[in-house]
């Protein structure tokens, strides 16, 4: 059975839209990545799923990669054994072909639309757009508050971590788990784990599962371990071994999870409303190793950015229903069997490629 993966390469955060489309594949060891273009209901997340799907009943690995705006579509899809990609190129993740057509091309959906026939909605496009576009900025505004009061009790905790403590037990898994060797150097990957969505907070822990069976779990509320998998993720690297680096969405810059597939590992990071909900290897407590002052202040916060989230998810909700109305005024004006046809075209394309 084909081995499967979820991921997300885009995030909604309190700096607006966060992206990974940069780390989507390494384009210098790719055959090829079609850049989808078109717009609203025109057939991406058909054409993806239909792709992914065959490729599955191939038996080869597919990774798919969700999206924030509507995590049951998909922005990308990656088939890393062929080094073959789709991803959807056009906003707010626009992506242009770097090698045209030697590895990197565009893959017109837009000529599915009925162009005179949607040029008659003009003015329900323009007005759905404008709404969407208007619930999304009110949901950066409130993820940006719950990120400024969420700030400052990191910073408060902080102070009072025992960096020393968890760097020693850190050298202990580094001498138990990190000593074998990989390739000459070591690949990362970036992802993101899950997003918040209109849904609410979505984790696709199941990728950790699929990718690795040994997981140690870090209890953290705080934001506090950051430096033991930045070391952990180096030593990786260092020895040569392949990773799947998982960015925080607020803060693509701070790793918050960890997969070492070839070693069957993963360092996973849990707080509220990011539960890992399996048994781990090891679980470490990292929250245990902080003790701050004003316990009461800090709940008060937590009640805070909760709060302003939920309001965040409630804006998110509404941008979902008007980009669904959007769509629904172009599914009538679309040829989904040209859309289904083409997707059939290029996964025989694909599987011609698996020799």
């Amino acid at each position: 059975m084909a081995q499967v993966t979820n991921f997300f390469v885009g995030a909604n955060s309190g700096e607006g839209f966060r992206n990974l489309f940069g780390e989507l594949l390494e384009l210098e060891d790719t055959y090829d990545f079609m850049v989808l273009k078109g717009g609203p209901g025109v057939g991406t997340n058909t054409f993806m799923r239909e792709i992914g799907r065959t490729m599955e009943q191939a038996g080869t690995k597919v990774e798919y990669l969700w999206c924030s705006g509507d995590p049951d579509s998909l922005d990308g899809v990656v088939l890393p054994e062929l080094k073959c990609a789709i991803a959807d190129g056009t906003s707010p993740h626009v992506i242009e072909p770097k090698y045209p057509a030697a590895v990197d091309r565009y893959v017109d959906l837009g000529r599915f639309y009925d162009l005179m026939a949607a040029k008659r909605d003009t003015e329900a496009v323009k007005a759905h757009t404008h709404d969407y576009q208007a619930a999304y900025a009110r949901a950066y505004r409130c993820l940006k508050a719950a990120r400024q009061v969420e700030l400052d009790a990191v910073t408060a905790v902080g102070k009072t971590f025992d960096a020393d403590r968890v760097a020693r037990r850190v050298a202990g898994i580094l001498q138990r788990e990190l000593r074998g060797k990989g390739r000459e150097s070591g690949r990362t990957t970036k992802r993101f784990l899950g997003s918040i969505t209109h849904k609410g907070y979505l984790w696709r822990f199941d990728s950790v599962d699929a990718l690795c069976p040994k997981v140690y779990e870090l209890a953290d509320s705080w934001e506090l371990a950051g430096e033991s998998l930045a070391r952990l993720h180096r030593a990786a690297a260092d020895n040569g071994w392949d990773t799947i680096a998982c960015m925080a969405p607020e803060d693509p810059a701070r790793m918050e999870h960890l997969l070492v597939p070839g070693l069957g590992l993963a360092f996973v990071t849990s707080r509220t409303g990011m539960d890992y909900g399996q048994k781990p290897f090891r679980r470490i407590r990292l929250d245990a190793m902080a003790d701050p002052e004003g316990k009461s202040r800090l709940r008060f916060q937590a009640r805070m950015t909760a709060l302003l989230r939920q309001e965040a998810v409630a804006a998110l909700k509404d941008a979902k229903a008007s980009h669904d109305k959007l769509e629904a005024v172009y599914n009538p004006y679309v040829d989904f069997d040209g859309v289904r046809a083409l997707a059939a075209m290029e996964a025989g394309r694909l599987l011609s490629w698996m020799g």
